[in-house]
């Protein structure tokens, strides 16, 4: 996401302290009871949260406060319902810990445990609560509670109290799929280009793992929009990532609709020759125009025995989520992207027309489910081409901190999600006026009645192929900036969420995939955030232009190397900043003025800029990773930046060098910077002025390069061989 990328942790919220201003009788304690903060420390002391954004939030949670009459009357419904409760919505435990859960005097309680089988949890002499076993075995259990007039029963998960952590020390590219074209592409990058690239990164180069952007569905429509963190499903991948002469169907098209895919095949190499020859921008909506007609010929294949079987179990494993979501592409098709403008009986993905739609258009839902499951069989092909390659990784997929609200996922999980509500950023030193990313969040209290299980199902489909996951916005699994629709992001507030089952729940999905965890948590964090991710086992992200040592004043130079956190992904840069060659020459700030985004004047900026390169290449002297001069003085200087900036291929190699000597697990390779590309592929704060997630990787004078230009190219070669020294850094 555009978060804000301040790394000085806010104060603890955690701790209420007085609010600025007096609400309602009763309304502080209903917000307070349903996870609602009433405010917030921005950094210059705390805010009180209006009136106006707490009862509309409360609103989102289905709770009326718009009265004094209606806090009371929800106060009261809200003690009754939990005096009233046997147990509570969901339980979850971290294995070998023990648990403890209050029930009436005299209930029986056992655990029905996922593998077949009963536990009883025996009563504790003197109280009401009762200790869960901590031997109790991991998985998705069922907990039940039993008094003479009433039952209950709810979720138990049990989840490892600490995730396995990726083995030994690596490195990997940073890619943003799209951007990184073969000579077989089709106007983009796709699955068979992230199987290639990782089988050479990791047989020729040594790499441990790629790390890819999200590769979620989008939201049709054209034009569409082409960030990979706005998507229509978070649970399933973009058919545009096919390889369509990788479908194995493909190879067995008759002569007439042969020569028919020949000629879209032909159209998808002038568009890879429009991107990589004549410098175009990448253009998602023309590529998968073509590869959706062919692959709807290749859809009318029969398959082999084996495959047909496949794709059945395909079918049975993804059920009714898939169901849903491929009934939503096809109205979609029919009513348009925004299923809210859809005919009202067409917005309940559980009412009667619902089901009978997806009779009338069987053919169309049949079409979706099948591209997701060539998707599915794609990605499982390119994690086995990593591990292959012998990295102990593999591939790093990426998971979004929510879906669009006109999307697939916010029509099938209506219910999981807060109506009217966006998530975003409050106000803070880097920007003023708050954010506000557009997407619905989770209602805490429906997915804890759920079991957490949407949630859970969504890690299980981004976990399949993956060696790890990336969590954007990590700490949203503790609290959310909510900003109710028709206020700005200013007017939010914080609504929490169970940390405890939220680090649980992905902690199990987690360990039954085998895969490791990075949350990315660049931004304002509140205290405990990264030491309670650490003892999860669950990497933090580490960007080098961040990690100061910070005195009591935020004052401070870099931080050492050998002070960096080990359980962390350390780059660079990321998607949403400047690459390193524009942070070495300072074109990232002349970009910003071009575009009118600097809040200074541009000499301001510059001076600001020139101290902190300077002083990171000061660093770098010191550790005795850099010998020219800081600043462009003499035969170092870089050709194309006389004036400004080091010899940036070795300035690039240094910077790389002291990330090495960190003890940081992971070692993060932004992959534009193998060339010295300078362009960022996001720039935050701009839609149509800059052309976000449209760019191929390029060389440092912004000719576009293909994949196998990349891997020939003498500046990769030089950057593997610095990264070769990982292990050499590690012993040392």
């Amino acid at each position: 996401m555009a978060a804000s990328l301040d790394s000085a942790a806010a104060p603890d919220d955690r701790t209420h302290q007085p609010d600025a201003q007096p609400f309602p009788e009763g309304l502080a304690e209903l917000a307070r009871a349903h996870g609602v903060d009433t405010s917030y420390d921005p950094g210059g002391g705390r805010v009180a949260v209006s009136e106006e954004t707490l009862v509309a939030v409360l609103a989102a949670l289905g709770v009326d406060a718009a009265t004094p009459q209606a806090v009371r009357a929800a106060l009261e419904r809200h003690r009754h319902g939990a005096a009233a409760r046997l147990l509570p919505p969901c339980v979850v435990a971290r294995a070998g810990r023990p648990v403890a859960v209050a029930v009436p005097a005299g209930a029986e309680l056992w655990v029905e445990l996922e593998q077949g089988g009963a536990r009883p949890v025996a009563a504790s002499s003197g109280t009401h609560a009762r200790v869960l076993p901590p031997d109790l075995p991991l998985g998705r259990h069922t907990l039940h509670a039993r008094l003479p007039d009433r039952t209950a029963a709810v979720p138990l998960v049990v989840a490892p109290a600490r995730l396995a952590l990726p083995p030994g020390r690596s490195w990997g590219f940073l890619v943003q799929l799209y951007s990184v074209l073969s000579q077989r592409s089709w106007g983009m990058g796709d699955l068979a280009d992230l199987a290639d690239l990782a089988q050479w990164s990791g047989h020729a180069l040594g790499a441990g793992f790629v790390q890819v952007n999200p590769l979620h569905a989008a939201l049709p429509g054209t034009p569409s929009d082409p960030s990979p963190y706005r998507p229509s499903s978070r649970r399933f991948a973009d058919p545009v990532h096919i390889r369509v002469e990788a479908v194995p169907e493909y190879a067995y098209l008759p002569p007439e609709a042969r020569q028919q895919a020949d000629r879209l095949a032909a159209r998808g190499a002038a568009l890879r020759t429009g991107v990589l020859v004549q410098e175009g921008l990448i253009d998602r909506d023309a590529t998968w125009v073509l590869k959706r007609e062919a692959l709807e010929l290749v859809h009318r294949i029969p398959r082999s025995v084996g495959r047909e079987a496949a794709y059945r179990a395909f079918l049975a494993r993804e059920g009714a989520r898939l169901e849903d979501y491929a009934t939503w592409c096809a109205l979609a098709e029919l009513h348009g992207g925004n299923w809210r403008r859809w005919p009202e009986e067409l917005r309940d993905p559980a009412g009667p027309a619902v089901v009978r739609a997806r009779e009338d258009h069987a053919e169309a839902v049949e079409f979706h489910r099948w591209l997701c499951w060539v998707v599915d069989d794609q990605l499982a092909a390119a994690q086995a081409a990593a591990t292959g390659a012998g990295m102990p990784v593999g591939l790093v997929h990426d998971l979004a901190v929510g879906a669009h609200p006109d999307g697939a996922d916010a029509w099938a999980l209506q219910r999981f999600l807060a109506e009217g509500i966006s998530v975003g950023a409050p106000p803070d030193a880097f920007n003023a006026h708050g954010q506000d990313w557009g997407l619905p969040p989770w209602r805490p209290d429906a997915l804890a009645e759920s079991g957490y299980a949407p949630f859970a199902d969504l890690l299980r489909g981004a976990l399949r192929h993956a060696g790890a996951l990336r969590i954007d916005h990590v700490m949203g699994l503790f609290r959310l900036w909510w900003v109710p629709e028709g206020l700005p992001p200013t007017q939010g507030t914080y609504v929490r969420y169970d940390q405890e089952a939220m680090l649980g729940v992905l902690a199990l999905e987690a360990h039954r995939a085998g895969a490791s965890v990075i949350g990315e948590d660049l931004g304002t964090v509140e205290p405990g955030v990264r030491e309670e991710l650490a003892e999860r086992g669950i990497l933090g992200t580490s960007v080098l232009w961040f990690e100061r040592d910070y005195g009591p004043d935020g004052s401070g130079g870099p931080l050492p190397p050998e002070r960096w956190r080990e359980l962390c992904l350390a780059t660079l840069t990321t998607h949403d900043l400047p690459s390193t060659a524009a942070r070495l020459s300072g074109e990232h700030v002349e970009l910003r003025h071009r575009l009118g985004l600097l809040a200074r004047p541009l000499e301001e900026e510059q001076a600001e800029d020139d101290e902190e390169r300077e002083e990171w290449l000061g660093e770098l002297a010191r550790e005795g990773l850099l010998s020219v001069p800081p600043y462009g003085e003499g035969p170092a200087a870089d050709e194309d930046t006389p004036d400004r900036g080091p010899h940036l291929p070795e300035a690039v190699a240094a910077l790389h060098r002291y990330l090495l000597r960190t003890p940081a697990r992971l070692v993060g390779v932004w992959l534009p910077d193998t060339l010295g590309d300078p362009r960022p592929q996001n720039l935050p704060g701009t839609w149509d002025q800059y052309p976000n997630w449209r760019l191929p990787v390029a060389d440092a004078a912004g000719h576009p390069a293909s994949l196998e230009q990349l891997a020939a190219a003498p500046r990769t070669a030089e950057l593997a061989a610095v990264l070769a020294g990982l292990d050499r850094a590690a012993r040392r």
